[in-house]
């Protein structure tokens, strides 16, 4: 079973997000006083299913543990020809997240728009 899942939908255009550069990137314990460490995992892009493709295939890869997604915002609307303030309000959000059972499926839905954007664990 695939242990996660991304679907993005630019709510702003009505249409998926396809061709946003999509990253994940696993937090390491930090040592004794030093900062936490965040290891790149995978990376890849909205499909035009609206489904991050790149993830398939890393099921064993994510275990126990907090993740962060990381979303390229700004590249995409610049894509889409959109204006953007520089800088822009959002280039890349971030969105950290934990993984207590690896065992269930961890779906990440998430809306956005040049000025926000929302994410919550759904049931796909």
């Amino acid at each position: 079973m695939q242990a996660v899942s991304i679907h993005v939908v630019d709510v702003a255009n009505g249409v998926v997000a396809a061709g946003m550069k999509v990253e994940i990137l696993r937090q390491e314990s930090s040592e004794r006083g030093r900062p936490e460490k965040w290891v790149p995992m995978m990376s890849g892009s909205v499909a035009r299913n609206g489904v991050v493709s790149g993830i398939e295939g890393h099921a064993q890869a994510f275990d126990i543990g907090v993740y962060e997604l990381r979303l390229h915002v700004g590249d995409y609307y610049r894509g889409r020809e959109q204006v953007l303030p520089e800088p822009a309000f959002m280039e890349v959000q971030c969105f950290r997240f934990g993984i207590a059972d690896p065992t269930q499926h961890y779906h990440l839905p998430v809306k956005l728009t040049p000025w926000g954007l929302s994410c919550f664990r759904g049931a796909a």
